[in-house]
């Protein structure tokens, strides 16, 4: 009977242990996952907070660029207009003071596309295709270099803030290219398929040892732009053969 009550006792002293092992182990698991739940909230929250930061910065960016672009059209296009409209309109003959009315209404007409430029709403009414077209023959209309576009598959859906950050990106790769390669041909070609879009930004010129591009704080900044937006930046370059950028940006619908 001893032996009996002995054995029931190591039983159920054993099954207690089990049970506190199991409920301890239970109770850590529940602790891990949810200090995971709370890490990855933050991560998020993280991510968040450097995608909104992005998107500030580009728009900032972008309007001080704007804001340079309408002084110089105000003083060397507007400017000049408005002298010569009253010039025209100052003259006695009748010829003339007819040709001010015109110069009048380019100015009007100016001003009005200059103030259209002003508000960065142009970036929902034009596609990501188009504005690298208007890019391209800005370059192609002030004989800097020759360029081609070229373009495969259906054109990005994007939102606005992820395209303007692809605009911002894109922009500052042509200006690399004008800056610092020298190129005869810059070109940019647009892939899409069902998983993804790839985006080439390539230039003949000059080039560099792509080896040394941890050190460059622009590239940098490229591609954590890139990242804030669920995309890849890749930059191929050797010297005098040209650089290559690759934009990877996964399909939102994939």
């Amino acid at each position: 009977m001893q032996n009996d009550g002995s054995d029931l006792f190591i039983i159920v002293l054993l099954g207690f242990f089990l049970m506190v092992v199991m409920v301890s182990f239970i109770v850590i698991m529940v602790v891990y996952h949810r200090q995971r739940q709370i890490k990855n909230q933050q991560k998020v929250r993280e991510i968040q907070a450097e995608y909104e930061k992005t998107v500030l910065n580009v728009e900032k960016e972008l309007r001080e660029d704007i804001l340079a672009y309408v002084g110089r059209e105000l003083h060397d296009n507007v400017g000049q207009l408005l002298s010569l409209a009253k010039m025209n309109l100052s003259s006695s003959k009748p010829e003339k003071v007819s040709e001010g009315k015109v110069m009048v209404n380019e100015i009007i007409h100016e001003v009005r596309a200059l103030s259209k430029t002003l508000n960065l709403d142009w970036v929902e009414a034009i596609s990501l295709e188009e504005f690298i077209q208007r890019e391209l023959k800005k370059l192609e209309s002030a004989d800097f270099c020759k360029v081609a576009f070229h373009q495969s598959g259906n054109a990005l859906q994007l939102d606005k803030d992820k395209k303007l950050v692809l605009i911002r990106i894109i922009q500052e790769s042509i200006n690399n290219a004008i800056k610092h390669a020298q190129p005869n041909l810059i070109e940019i070609s647009v892939d899409t398929d069902q998983s993804q879009s790839v985006i080439r930004v390539q230039d003949d010129g000059k080039g560099f040892d792509d080896t040394l591009q941890s050190s460059g704080l622009g590239i940098y900044n490229l591609k954590n732009r890139m990242a804030t937006i669920g995309g890849e930046m890749l930059l191929h370059s050797v010297p005098g053969k040209g650089t290559e950028i690759k934009l990877i940006l996964p399909n939102q619908k994939a």
